[in-house]
């Protein structure tokens, strides 16, 4: 039962990246996906979310109109699109699961199974 996040980088203010959490050993259709990030010195803040049964998503209010949330079933894949980025999304961005029938919660007390981080860095 793992999760595996990928697609960080560096990448100038106003440009654009794509995470991908990669779920292995279970399939995702009973769940709920959600990215989170963490900065230095700075709580974990819940970004985004997925319920992958009915589709339903939530945004941060901090990312809404430029982030957005896709789940590709075949792939048992959650990407997060990130565009038009910001120095204040530089951060360790997370992706984790639980089981849900549908919604999704931002809370990060909500989630079960936790991938690695993967470092996005937005700096000129």
């Amino acid at each position: 039962f793992q999760l595996q996040a990928s697609g960080g980088g560096l990448v100038q203010p106003g440009g654009s990246l794509r995470l991908s959490c990669v779920a292995s050993e279970f399939a995702l259709e009973f769940y709920a996906v959600g990215w989170f990030r963490q900065a230095p010195g700075k709580g974990r803040e819940g970004v985004s979310c997925i319920s992958i049964r009915d589709g339903l998503t939530h945004f941060a209010d901090s990312v809404k109109g430029r982030f957005a949330i896709i789940a590709d079933n075949a792939k048992n894949t959650v990407y997060l699109q990130m565009n038009n980025l910001e120095p204040e999304d530089t951060a360790s961005y997370y992706c984790a699961t639980y089981i849900s029938f549908g919604a999704c919660s931002l809370m990060a007390q909500a989630y079960t199974h936790w991938g690695q981080g993967t470092q996005v860095t937005v700096s000129s």
